[in-house]
């Protein structure tokens, strides 16, 4: 975390530090490889109840893991 912030500090600026960073095996895309930041931004505010359609998800299984 601290190398992360380190790097972004240095290219960013000092402001634009990460309060959470989270690892996942991939990220919610479609087949056509677009990223579905719909259901990321869902999950980051704890809105899980209602996610959408994941059906059209290339690896719905990745929802689960984040």
């Amino acid at each position: 975390r601290n190398e992360i912030n380190q790097i972004i500090t240095e290219h960013i600026g000092p402001i634009a530090k990460l309060d959470k960073i989270q690892f996942t095996s991939g990220l919610p895309k479609t087949r056509s490889g677009k990223i579905m930041r719909r259901i990321l931004r869902k999950i980051a505010h704890k809105d899980t109840s209602n996610l959408g359609d994941t059906s059209t998800l290339l690896n719905p299984e990745v929802v689960q893991d984040i």
